[in-house]
């Protein structure tokens, strides 16, 4: 009886979240309903609950959480002391003469964004705001330039540091600076096929991408490199300063994410542009997300408790472990689900409703824990693309010109959707690309 009611509770949950129902509330709802009904069946013991204060105190304790408040703080600051708005002007000038130049120096930027920031709204506003509108006046492909903001912002979400890693490294018990050496080579090489379809793209249709005329180009060799040096090397010491502390062991993420506040604060400093008004709206943004994680996953504890009192873990386990054709369909059916969820659910609502039940399963089969939680980051990746609750695709929106249509929004993401479903699909292939640096 109590693994039907598992079951049931499961089904419960989602169809609550799909109504769209807070999915904290809708989680620990479910969680106490059928807590209740199974307490009442008896196939529930209530002790179980009076494990529930000691594990929110468990997760209000985190010191690993810790690290998220950072990070955001860090790319907010980054993001609000006009960093991107530089790296964008100097890219656009220096790739300006090639065909496609401007998407090139989108993508670039979004790569060193995220390894700076890892905050994928920050990023794709910023881009949105402010490349959208030069790409547009020298006649890019409206689809192809919001593409490319929309995909390169995404990477955010698998080059460290990643606010999602850390909660990975959190639900699969993981060491977080593992991961964010593990996602390294994978989130370049999602940047690296961006650019390869974006070359090509501009080759095979250069009226698409066209190059810049030379009026908005600067004429002079040393002033172009040191315009080009001076924006990018203090973003690029502040990224392997935060990301070499934690590579090399001599600091803990939270501890490079601290590290990495500072640095944002003197960087912005040295530009003038600390004010106070940017301190506090990057305070809030932290506050905020950093919020939304934590009431997520104490609902999702909830949930857990009560799905495991109930045998629901052993359910799942049972269910996975024998489906015909064992580890490739297990790989298979968790790929297709998440994928699946990207669609409706945020990606840290699938972090916390998938990955509790499909850790234990993956460790059973003998899976690297850190590559399965890559493999997961880079499949959540495109949770932020795929309409219709794509969150990259809401930012843009935000920000595009009225002239840009939703549907060009929607067309232009699918061939970098397909980029992604590519690396994912390389990812399962060649596990190495993990696991060759751990």
């Amino acid at each position: 009886m109590s693994e039907y009611l598992s079951l049931f509770m499961f089904a419960g949950a989602l169809l609550l979240i799909f109504t769209g129902y807070p999915v904290a509330f809708a989680l620990g709802g479910t969680g106490l309903l059928f807590a209740a009904m199974g307490g009442a069946a008896g196939s529930f013991d209530w002790i179980l609950l009076t494990a529930l204060p000691q594990r929110i105190f468990g997760i209000m304790s985190n010191y690993v959480l810790l690290a998220i408040p950072f990070f955001i703080l860090m790319g907010t600051l980054l993001q609000r002391s006009g960093l991107a708005e530089d790296l964008l002007t100097a890219f656009g000038v220096l790739f300006g003469r090639l065909r496609g130049g401007l998407i090139v120096g989108v993508i670039l930027v979004g790569a060193l964004l995220a390894a700076a920031t890892g905050v994928v709204g920050a990023t794709v506003v910023a881009m949105g705001t402010i490349s959208l509108p030069v790409m547009l006046r020298y006649k890019y492909s409206p689809s192809l330039a919001t593409g490319a903001i929309a995909a390169s912002g995404t990477l955010g979400q698998v080059i460290p540091p990643s606010v999602v890693l850390i909660v990975l490294g959190d639900q699969l018990g993981v060491s977080v600076g593992d991961l964010f050496l593990g996602s390294l080579l994978p989130g370049l090489a999602l940047a690296g096929m961006y650019l390869a379809y974006s070359f090509a793209v501009a080759i095979l249709k250069p009226e698409m991408a066209p190059a810049l005329p030379d009026s908005e180009l600067v004429t002079s060799g040393s002033q172009l490199v040191l315009r080009v040096v001076r924006v990018m090397l203090p973003p690029l010491a502040l990224i392997l300063i935060v990301l070499g502390s934690i590579f090399a062991g001599l600091a803990t993420p939270t501890e490079a994410g601290a590290m990495g506040v500072v640095g944002a604060l003197i960087l912005a400093a040295l530009n003038r542009r600390l004010q106070l008004r940017t301190l506090f709206e990057s305070l809030e943004a932290a506050v905020e997300l950093t919020t939304m994680v934590i009431v997520l996953l104490l609902g999702a504890t909830l949930f857990t408790l009560v799905f495991r009192g109930l045998g629901g873990d052993r359910v799942v386990e049972e269910l996975l472990v024998n489906l015909p054709g064992g580890v490739v369909s297990f790989l298979i059916l968790v790929n297709v689900l998440v994928f699946f969820l990207g669609f409706f659910l945020d990606y840290f609502e699938i972090v916390f409703i998938i990955v509790p039940l499909m850790a234990p399963v993956a460790a059973s089969f003998g899976y690297d824990l850190v590559w399965f939680g890559v493999m997961m980051g880079v499949n959540l990746q495109t949770s932020f693309l795929t309409p219709p609750f794509g969150f990259s695709l809401f930012y843009l929106r935000g920000v595009a010109p009225p002239q840009i249509s939703t549907i060009s929004i929607y067309r232009g993401v699918i061939p970098f959707i397909c980029i992604q479903l590519v690396g994912l699909l390389l990812l399962i292939r060649f596990p190495q690309l993990v696991t060759w640096v751990l």
